[in-house]
């Protein structure tokens, strides 16, 4: 067989290095990025509960979050480097580490929780479109909704549900598989909008009373005992909550960084992760606070305080608040749902069939099983426990990551073969073992058991936010070590 023909099973043109020309993005399409993964429901949720529902003393969650993004910022340079030099994707990456076969499969499981996640994320993306479609139903006719036709339910799902999923996998499958150039338009306008909807919505709460919502926002600003050495554990535990919460980003962070002009771009971008956390934590606890006093609540029932924004626009019973409030809650799931599933999943499966598939159909497929899988979320796959099987998949991502690094910086020097890495020739230098560089794959297999061990390991269990930092040294340090050898 040709080398031409060995090339063209492997070689595809999404996976290449792009062309320096296209290399266009600057830390301020890096800051929309960090901005739209923050900008999730979970994540207002997650910052918004640190603050209040946990009664944990302001010092502990705001330094711990700190703390936590200046891993992710760490991390996130190191894995974003070698793509943003080379224009590579993640899974184009991987087969300087792990071999071409290597790269297919251990890839692949990228995109397996990639799909899954974008299933889900789809699944409560059309809850929020399906809010729209009853409240347009009931301003027509407020008894429409009582008909039989409304009542009548399929898998947990009545007609509007169903209509809502479909139309919702549609709309992302014709928008996000229009490439690179067009998502970082919905990047940079998601980040924005939503943005602006916060500070929208900021105002709203803050002028109902600036007296009384005010003194709410800031006492919860507790920052008492500054230096009590009692609180060093609660700030790793905050940090490591901050961290497994960006973790799934950082192993595909490639897919993006390929497009950064230049590795001071990178840095500065990265680092603009901090500055989205203390903006959105402003806006999530002052909304949350101001609401919760605004609903009469003060605290005083611990349970009551509302943390999910969709919660919290239901209690307003204001139907202009509430639209508004969703289609802001729809933008900013959709993009998350882009960045954080979608993109990394498509290279990952072109990737396992180069000389098939393409940006069009892989993004039928992500679809397709997206589609299946928010059909059957609510009444049997959110039933079965199945996300502990999701969260141990990801248990490869830190392995992974750590060989990716060690290879990189210590194995090869920051260098890299970019006409080997995409070649199946028994002379590439990443060939190895018939396309398996069995080192490397036995020190992923070592990290995952450490790391998954944070998941079944029930003595183990208060590590798992850590699971990934776990992963990433364990597999690195084998790695370095059998490389020695």
């Amino acid at each position: 067989m040709s080398q031409n023909k060995i090339n063209e099973k492997i070689i595809n043109w999404e996976l290449v290095s792009i062309n320096p020309t296209n290399k266009n993005w600057d830390w301020k399409d890096l800051f929309c990025f960090w901005g739209v993964n923050v900008q999730s429901i979970i994540g207002f949720s997650l910052i918004a509960s640190l603050y209040t529902i946990y009664n944990l003393n302001s010092f502990i969650v705001f330094f711990g979050s700190i703390l936590g993004s200046l891993l992710v910022y760490f991390f996130s340079n190191l894995i974003g480097k070698p793509s943003q030099k080379y224009g590579l994707p993640f899974a184009t990456l991987l087969r300087s580490s792990l071999g071409y076969s290597g790269a297919k499969f251990f890839g692949f499981l990228r995109s397996l929780v990639g799909i899954f996640l974008f299933g889900v994320q789809t699944y409560f993306l059309s809850k929020a479109i399906g809010y729209l479609i009853r409240i347009l139903f009931f301003t027509i006719d407020n008894s429409i909704l009582d008909k039989d036709i409304f009542l009548t339910f399929l898998l947990g799902l009545n007609i509007i549900d169903w209509f809502s999923l479909v139309i919702c996998i549609i709309i992302q499958i014709y928008i996000f598989s229009k490439g690179m150039l067009f998502n970082r338009k919905i990047i940079n306008f998601s980040a924005m909008a939503v943005y602006s909807g916060l500070i929208f919505f900021f105002l709203i709460i803050l002028l109902s009373d600036v007296k009384v919502t005010t003194k709410a926002f800031v006492e919860i600003l507790n920052f008492e005992n500054f230096y009590d050495y009692d609180y060093i554990f609660p700030i790793l535990t905050v940090a490591g909550t901050v961290f497994a919460y960006f973790s799934i980003i950082i192993i595909s962070l490639g897919d993006f960084t390929r497009y950064v002009k230049n590795e001071k771009n990178l840095k500065y971008g990265n680092f603009t992760l901090l500055l989205n956390l203390i903006l959105f934590s402003v806006f999530a606890v002052f909304i949350v606070s101001g609401s919760d006093v605004f609903l009469n609540q003060k605290f005083e029932d611990i349970e009551r305080i509302f943390t999910n924004p969709t919660d919290i626009i239901g209690k307003y019973n204001n139907l202009q608040m509430t639209v508004i409030a969703l289609f802001f809650i729809i933008i900013a799931s959709a993009s998350t749902n882009l960045v954080a599933n979608f993109i990394p999943s498509q290279y990952s499966l072109i990737n396992f069939r180069p000389n098939r598939l393409n940006i069009k159909n892989v993004s039928y497929i992500i679809g397709l099983f997206g589609l299946i899988i928010g059909i059957f979320w609510p009444t049997f796959l959110s039933q079965i426990g199945i996300l502990s099987f999701i969260d141990t998949f990801g248990c490869f991502f830190g392995p992974i990551s750590g060989v990716m690094i060690v290879n990189y910086y210590i194995v090869n020097n920051s260098n890299l073969n970019v006409r080997d890495i995409h070649s199946l020739s028994s002379k590439s230098i990443f060939y190895f073992s018939k396309g398996w560089h069995l080192k490397a794959i036995y020190s992923v297999i070592v990290g995952f058991i450490f790391s998954s061990s944070t998941i079944w390991n029930s003595n183990l269990m208060f590590l798992q936010s850590y699971s990934w930092i776990i992963g990433i040294l364990v597999s690195g340090l084998v790695y370095y070590l059998l490389d020695r050898k």
